[in-house]
């Protein structure tokens, strides 16, 4: 039961809390940005609103709202709301909830809303733990997660939930978020002015992380004595650049963030875009990424995108990879950037990356196919038999007219070569030479 002590100790709390927490919204209207997720019309405002709210897991990039939109939550429901962190938690403190839970529901029929902030840290048995209770919704959980929980949830708890998915804030939110803080009695109360050059770096800054920009907010505005309501205090450009001299873009080396940046990175070089390719390529490096991954996927690139139709491209990324096995960062950046420019600007192909899918295809589900006699190995009893076999060097050009494929294949079911770079010259220069 709060009581004025409650209330007193609430307020020296928010007195020495960081301007992020005290600028939390209280209400759904209060939120910056996430329409979709909780904009009108959508199912979990209107779960809020109507306080009837089934299990839920918040998803997304840190800084996006999740633990705001809990406690958005929390100021609006008539349940009893708990929260657990996912961080020291143990099963003990979940089932002590649970069975506080159960005894609220049966005893007042007061519903207990389970607020678990970083849900993916639980292990799989932690997370079993919730099963019985959120099936038999003995309480309603909120769950918290920047992995994707597809991945980091377990499956039962997932089936039983709704996954909402929260994004990272434009820079037109961000600089709302700001002027808010700024301007509110919870923030800065007005004892500040922050210049349109300041705003724009804390949004730059910031990267679509809220909390983030709160944050630097709060420490360029530390630099300064507070002004007055009448005078307030300017916080400038350079400011906010002393407080927060680097700006770290959300990476991760093995999560969705990593396999989405690398999948940019691949389809930029594909794409011919160099600058996209090398952005992509810095994001990684800036993130701390393996660079022998970086090459890896490079070599594959060769071949997959390039092919023949510029063979050199192979050889580049070979020497890539090799660069960063024997330089390593930072020397192998370059190295790595001149790969990734080569191979955005090669002229591309997929005929071989198709031909071998093609043949594999012929080989796994077509007949079984005989080698021709005439293309049988000589060093066997009988093998005089075979038929003559036609050597090409013994004939102008190199070349013979000879069948190479078994029956019931013909020249060109795998193999269809593009119309560009080296493959594109190499065919025309194989047909001048067959005569054709």
């Amino acid at each position: 039961m709060d009581t004025l002590f409650t209330a007193m100790e609430n307020d020296r709390r928010a007195t020495v809390a960081p301007l992020a927490v005290r600028m939390r919204p209280r209400t759904l209207d209060e939120v910056v940005g996430q329409g979709e997720a909780v904009g009108e019309g959508s199912w979990l405002r209107a779960a809020i609103q109507n306080d009837s709210l089934s299990s839920v897991i918040l998803f997304g990039p840190a800084g996006t709202g999740k633990t705001s939109l809990a406690h958005v939550i929390a100021e609006s429901t008539r349940a009893t709301f708990v929260e657990v962190s996912a961080i020291g938690g143990t099963v003990s403190d979940l089932r002590r909830e649970i069975d506080a839970a159960e005894k609220r529901l049966v005893m007042g029929g007061l519903r207990t809303i389970l607020f678990v902030d970083e849900i993916h840290r639980f292990n799989r048995s932690q997370q079993d733990t919730l099963l019985h209770a959120v099936e038999d919704r003995l309480l309603v959980l909120v769950g918290a997660t920047t992995e994707n929980p597809f991945f980091e949830v377990n499956s039962a708890l997932i089936s039983r939930s709704r996954v909402v998915e929260l994004h990272s804030l434009s820079d037109d939110e961000i600089a709302e978020l700001v002027g808010r803080a700024v301007a509110d009695e919870r923030g800065l109360a007005g004892l500040y002015v922050l210049e349109d050059a300041a705003r724009d770096a804390i949004v730059t800054l910031a990267g679509g992380d809220g909390r983030g920009a709160l944050t630097t907010l709060e420490l360029a505005a530390g630099m300064v004595a507070p002004g007055t309501l009448e005078a307030p205090v300017a916080i400038t450009e350079a400011m906010v650049r002393a407080a927060t001299p680097h700006r770290a873009l959300p990476y991760d080396k093995n999560k969705d963030m990593h396999y989405d940046i690398i999948s940019a990175f691949i389809k930029s070089m594909r794409g011919s875009d160099p600058d996209a390719a090398v952005y992509w390529l810095a994001r990684m490096i800036d993130g701390g990424e393996d660079p022998k991954f970086i090459a890896r996927r490079m070599f594959i690139a060769a071949s997959e995108d390039i092919g023949n139709a510029d063979p050199q491209a192979l050889l580049v990324a070979e020497a890539a990879f090799r660069a960063a096995e024997v330089i390593g960062y930072p020397e192998c950046r370059i190295n790595l950037a001149q790969a990734a420019i080569y191979l955005a600007l090669a002229p591309k192909s997929n005929a071989a990356e198709a031909a071998i899918d093609a043949a594999l295809s012929e080989v796994r589900h077509g007949p079984a196919r005989k080698v021709p006699d005439y293309l049988r190995d000589r060093h066997r009893p009988g093998s005089e038999n075979y038929g003559q076999y036609r050597y090409p060097h013994n004939y102008p050009g190199g070349w013979v007219d000879q069948r190479y494929l078994p029956d019931g294949l013909e020249r060109g079911c795998f193999y269809q070569p593009s119309e560009r770079g080296w493959e594109a010259w190499r065919i025309d220069a194989a047909a001048r030479d067959r005569g054709q």
